[in-house]
């Protein structure tokens, strides 16, 4: 009976729900024919095959360089490649695949490749505290890994927990001996980039049926208290977060479309920038990746021309900060001259 009156007492202090104004005739609904996340980029792939897709600077001699690109129809043949020798691994559809490192376009491949299995893409990182890769393996009960090729080291260091369930690691880019080693000693599978592309060579399967109800990834944030807390987000979230953004800007008389270009700046670890990279996946657009590191991002901006850049308020303050004082410092008509611009 306590219990009772606890709960009365907390549904009568709950304050009122709110909605979005642009919903207030009924919620948005998920785009038609759509039925899970590899749908949008299936689809896209069919609708803007020669369009770029991912781009990348490559350094030279410690130079940038211009993006360089792969089309929508060249990711999906890297897609697939994977998708096979994830297959032949043993992965099943509704089991865990983790992925740890900054964005840059095999995080997104990799990502597919979950979405084309039907496998729960897992995010990890760092940055809720040095135990937290290793919880979130276990308690998704991660089996494999695709991971930045400097984070190896760290998610090796706790294989002593979570062999258990982490069976194959694939690096972003190579792997040492020191790293085959390591890997080695806990029974681990790991294998380059490019190894494990061609692991799945003339591998036959088909890619299962997906729902809009299956969970798609599972999103761990820290929460209030103790552990980290994972947020499961089935395919039917992340249709209807898509059908967001496009309704604002028609709200607002703008609209995306495939001639945008957006900069992969915020972590794909989070869903804000994950829901927008589906947002310009469904559209076609470019998506250009920084080379993260916050010194060189206006000038990965500058060589990208990005169209949309999500960001934080730190960032857009460093950089607001930094153009006003090039321009103050550069005299009287240099000032006038942007200020005209500015205007136009």
């Amino acid at each position: 009976m306590k219990h009772l009156v606890e709960v009365e007492a907390a549904t009568a202090t709950a304050g009122p729900a709110y909605r979005n104004a642009r919903a207030k005739d009924g919620l948005l609904q998920a785009p038609a024919g759509l039925h899970s996340c590899w749908d949008i980029f299936r689809a896209s792939v069919e609708k803007y095959p020669d369009n770029q897709m991912l781009g990348r600077r490559r350094v030279v001699d410690g130079k940038a360089g211009e993006y360089t690109w792969w089309t929508y129809k060249e990711v999906y043949d890297v897609v697939m490649k994977l998708a096979a020798s994830m297959d032949k691994s043993g992965i099943k559809q509704g089991e865990s695949c983790g992925i740890y490192g900054a964005n840059c376009p095999e995080w997104i491949v990799s990502m597919e490749a979950c979405n084309a299995l039907g496998i729960c893409c897992v995010p990890l990182y760092d940055s809720l505290g040095a135990g937290a890769v290793e919880f979130i393996i276990c308690h998704a009960e991660i089996q494999i890994a695709f991971v930045e090729e400097k984070k190896i080291t760290e998610l090796l260091k706790t294989c002593h927990a979570t062999s258990k369930y982490l069976k194959t690691v694939i690096s972003f880019g190579g792997v040492t001996n020191d790293h085959k080693d390591e890997a080695k000693k806990h029974g681990l599978s790991i294998f380059s980039w490019d190894e494990f592309l061609v692991m799945g060579g003339s591998h036959n399967f088909d890619l299962p049926e997906k729902k809009r109800s299956d969970i798609c990834t599972i999103m761990y944030t820290s929460g209030t208290t103790g552990d980290p807390k994972g947020v499961m987000l089935s395919n039917e979230s992340l249709l209807v977060n898509i059908a967001g953004p496009d309704s604002v800007l028609q709200y607002l008389g703008e609209a995306f479309d495939q001639d945008d270009v957006y900069l992969s700046y915020l972590p794909l670890a989070h869903v804000f920038d994950r829901m927008f990279e589906e947002v310009f996946i469904y559209h076609g657009s470019k998506i250009g990746f920084w080379r993260g590191d916050v010194k060189l991002l206006v000038d990965d901006i500058a060589a990208l021309k990005p169209t949309v850049f999500c960001a934080v308020p730190r960032v857009l303050d460093r950089i607001y900060s930094g153009l006003t004082t090039r321009i103050s410092s550069g005299g009287m008509l240099k000032k006038t001259l942007f200020n005209i611009a500015y205007k136009m």
